[in-house]
């Protein structure tokens, strides 16, 4: 896999979380709150669990270690949302930042035999599974974050492309 691709992947990936973020606002708090919804967790506690991971990840594969051991919003208090919607902006940020600083030589690098590049595409994915979660539990109380098929970014981006071109 190319870093372009890796780049596009995790494009969509700030896309999909910005839409469930921008939703999140003035949710209820029984709603943020809860728990046992999905496994043991609810829409709080699935959202900062996809920012501890999507930290550690990024962490860890660019060699932080002691970063990474701290690295951990499951152990604290939930946050408020909006609070939430704060710590993501800054975390897609640095992911965003750090993507432009590697290189297809980067993503060929191995850990146990796997390469980089699998490891980040299964952060990708790993987002997309928690972003489904969360949005249906939106829906469910009236914040749907509407379509997040990764065609649609698709669609966004070659229209934003083909209007740049004009």
């Amino acid at each position: 896999m190319l870093l372009s691709d890796i780049q596009y992947l995790f494009a969509y990936d700030r896309w999909a979380t910005r839409r469930i973020l921008a939703v999140l606002p003035g949710v209820p708090d029984e709603t943020w709150g809860a728990t046992g919804i999905v496994g043991d967790r609810g829409l709080g506690a699935i959202l900062v669990h996809q920012l501890g991971a999507h930290q550690r990840w990024r962490l860890g594969l660019g060699g932080d270690d002691e970063a990474v051991g701290r690295a951990r919003p499951e152990l604290a208090p939930l946050p408020s949302p909006e609070a939430l919607v704060a710590a993501w902006a800054a975390e897609l940020g640095a992911m965003e930042a750090w993507l432009d600083t590697l290189d297809d030589a980067f993503l060929a690098r191995e850990d146990e035999g796997v390469p980089f590049w699998r490891m980040l595409a299964h952060l990708a994915n790993h987002g997309t599974q928690h972003r489904s979660e969360a949005a249906v539990l939106l829906t469910a109380v009236g914040r749907s974050p509407g379509d997040l098929d990764m065609i649609f970014f698709a669609e966004e981006e070659a229209r934003r492309t083909a209007s740049q071109r004009r």
